[in-house]
């Protein structure tokens, strides 16, 4: 009993009251972006490593089915997209740089398509979850994008955030999780090579 008043009394004291609303003060200042572009195994990967971003979940998103399955979501009939949902600090990473390097990391002039992965789930697509994000993201699609990939027709979708289901857990961080996996041996490593020596400014320092 006496260890239990102990610890509710360290919760309390100044020094760790402070910290806990410093914490939450540092997290309410945290915002979200929600991209599409193709497996999501791909895309975490790459944005895991990038200064700012505190975390970064696989998902499904823009579609009509509550809580869609994987295997739901591969069939192209739930109208979900593969995403990720990346949770960052606008201090250090702002939204228009992480659109940029959504734009630069995947092809968004290949409809429905990354690669040989095709179908729907692999559209290229920004959520916008505020008017801010709105026009950074029309911004990146409409100027920007067009001149990282020679004018070709870009085809990606600005449309408003409705929803997040996170993917199964054996999605999130898959790379790590699955090193050897011939997917990632040949797919996702080559694309998270390049990506670093394209934005190795931009990259957390290795533990």
């Amino acid at each position: 009993m006496k260890s239990l008043f102990l610890l509710y009394f360290l919760m309390l004291s100044p020094k760790n009251q402070f910290l806990l609303n410093n914490k939450t003060n540092m997290e309410s200042n945290y915002e979200i972006a929600t991209f599409g572009g193709g497996c999501f195994w791909c895309t975490e990967a790459m944005f895991l490593e990038l200064k700012g971003v505190i975390k970064v979940e696989s998902g499904y998103s823009g579609g009509h089915l509550v809580n869609p399955t994987y295997k739901e979501v591969c069939n192209g009939k739930t109208g979900h997209a593969e995403v990720i949902q990346i949770t960052f600090d606008p201090a250090v990473i702002s939204f228009d740089e992480l659109a940029l390097i959504h734009m630069t990391t995947h092809d968004p002039t290949t409809l429905n398509r990354q690669g040989n992965d095709v179908g729907t789930q692999y559209r290229s697509v920004i959520f916008y979850h505020n008017e801010v994000q709105k026009s950074a993201a029309q911004y990146a699609v409409d100027t920007i994008a067009p001149t990282i990939w020679s004018g070709k027709n870009i085809t990606t979708e600005v449309v408003p955030f409705k929803e997040f289901y996170k993917a199964e857990d054996y999605h999130q961080n898959y790379l790590e999780e699955n090193p050897n996996q011939s997917y990632c041996v040949y797919v996702v490593n080559p694309k998270v090579e390049k990506f670093r020596k394209t934005f190795k400014d931009k990259l957390k320092p290795h533990e």
